[in-house]
């Protein structure tokens, strides 16, 4: 890698200023609507005192979450991969004698080999990421803006400037219903003034043109932020990221665009937690580390056809499933004790058959 210059140095520090741009317009216009609703609307335009009083209230309940969640998704690091996933010295020195082919593979298979990982890249090789010089976990990806590997990684939102990943993903939800339930309850609330800025029913005041701006505004944001959090949920309650619902995780037995879902119930809790109490509140309470996810396998050998007689052998003899010697960690295992099963029965209609990985060698 060629040593950073002067020149270099300069153009990052420029690149971070202007990523915090989206950051400070969203805060400046979350600013003008504090002023424009609750001073103008509420405090000057509404003649009713109790209407004033419940408007207030729950306005600045839900500005309070709002700024709450939005705060914890900027501000909240990505995780990283932990040590175990990077390479020893003797071990990049191997890599680097190495050529690229299948001398460079066994080297990271010797060093995958007690690492809880499933899935692997287009062409079945172990997932290695050069700038990192780590082997990634499931679910992890390299960040090109932040140069990290990001554990779970979603997508790099320029709107917190951060990397939305298994840490923060929880205050990314939350930040994006609370931010429609804040557009949703001042169009709602701004529309019978709304209506009277165009009846001539409000006096000639500067509040006029506040109360026209802010209706247009919350029904604006109503409408893109109704389709990303309805997306969002979707991706939860198949247990998927951004980037896995564009791009299948690829897994030993092939590719599997449900491989991590475990059903609806055990998909938010893995995101939410199992204290249905801090569900609302951004407060981390998700499931794992980060570096191990449980996954719910079509158990199916790929040198056998694709028949369900096939399913149905290699389901009766678990020894053929090539899966990790030690597929959990114990902080994700729990999610297993139940005794339903990983999908639920009306997940499994109309889809081929899959089974609870079942391994001699997990630890719970």
């Amino acid at each position: 890698m060629a040593p950073s210059g002067p020149g270099s140095s300069a153009r990052r520090r420029c690149r971070r200023v202007l990523y915090w741009i989206p950051v400070v317009f969203i805060s400046l216009l979350l600013g003008w609507s504090y002023y424009a609703y609750a001073i103008q609307l509420c405090i000057v335009s509404m003649e009713n005192t109790g209407e004033q009083v419940v408007c207030l209230m729950a306005y600045h309940l839900l500005f309070a979450m709002f700024v709450w969640s939005y705060w914890k998704t900027i501000f909240t690091l990505p995780m990283n991969p932990s040590k175990e996933f990077h390479l020893s010295y003797s071990e990049k020195e191997l890599l680097e004698r190495e050529p690229r082919g299948e001398a460079h593979q066994e080297v990271l298979r010797r060093a995958a080999k007690d690492l809880p990982i499933y899935t692997r890249t287009m062409s079945g090789a172990i997932r290695y990421c050069d700038r990192c010089q780590l082997i990634k976990p499931d679910r992890c990806h390299h960040c090109s803006v932040c140069d990290k590997c990001i554990l779970k990684m979603d997508h790099h939102c320029p709107w917190v400037n951060n990397c939305v990943g298994f840490s923060n993903y929880k205050f990314f939800l939350l930040f994006l219903a609370y931010s429609l339930l804040y557009c949703l309850f001042i169009a709602a609330t701004d529309l019978q003034y709304f209506i009277k800025f165009w009846t001539n029913g409000l006096p000639d005041t500067q509040a006029k043109f506040h109360i026209m701006f802010l209706f247009f505004a919350a029904a604006m944001f109503s409408v893109s932020l109704s389709s990303l959090f309805g997306y969002h949920c979707w991706l939860v309650s198949k247990n998927k990221s951004t980037l896995e619902a564009f791009r299948s995780p690829v897994f030993r037995h092939g590719t599997d665009k449900n491989g991590f879902s475990l059903g609806f119930s055990k998909n938010m809790r893995q995101v939410f937690g199992d204290e249905k109490k801090y569900w609302l509140l951004p407060i981390f309470s998700s499931l794992g580390d980060g570096c191990s996810f449980p996954t719910c396998l079509v158990n199916q050998d790929p040198e056998q056809p694709s028949t369900p007689a096939g399913l149905n052998s290699t389901a009766k003899n678990p020894e053929n499933h090539q899966f990790p010697a030690k597929p959990l960690r114990e902080s994700q295992s729990h999610l297993l004790t139940d005794s339903q099963s990983w999908m639920e029965s009306s997940t499994n209609a109309g889809k081929c058959k899959t089974d609870l990985i079942s391994n001699p060698n997990l630890d719970f």
